[in-house]
């Protein structure tokens, strides 16, 4: 049996979690202790197993009013894919108008997201 510790990032409490586990072929969660909402113990399940992270970055623009727009990923991404989605998006150009919420790229890195643009972007 192992232990690790873990800070919840799920609400504002960033409860102190204790997770004891087993690892066989898989991870198998035993016991989570610390938390003061029910999202701790799911979110403690998916960091041991499936870590994922939503990511934020720029996009390069042609002919806007600004050089750049600002993007995210629309859902969750593995935490093994950060780096391929990353070069997908410093290697984009995208022509100017931009609006909020405009996908840019679709499935990065062949993820079950996509990349949307967080501002306006107008023509110069």
């Amino acid at each position: 049996m192992k232990r690790k510790e873990l800070t919840c990032i799920v609400c504002p409490n960033g409860c102190p979690l204790e997770i004891d586990f087993e690892e066989t072929p898989s991870i198998r969660i035993t016991q989570i202790e610390g938390h003061t909402c029910d999202k701790g113990p799911t979110w403690a399940e998916q960091e041991l197993t499936r870590p994922m992270r939503t990511i934020a970055g720029n996009i390069l623009v042609e002919n806007g009013d600004f050089p750049l727009v600002s993007v995210r990923t629309d859902a969750p991404i593995p935490k093994n894919s950060i780096f391929q989605v990353m070069a997908e998006i410093q290697s984009t150009t995208v022509k100017a108008p931009v609006s909020i919420g405009e996908t840019l790229i679709k499935n990065p890195a062949g993820t079950d997201c996509n990349i949307v643009a967080t501002r306006h972007v107008t023509p110069r």
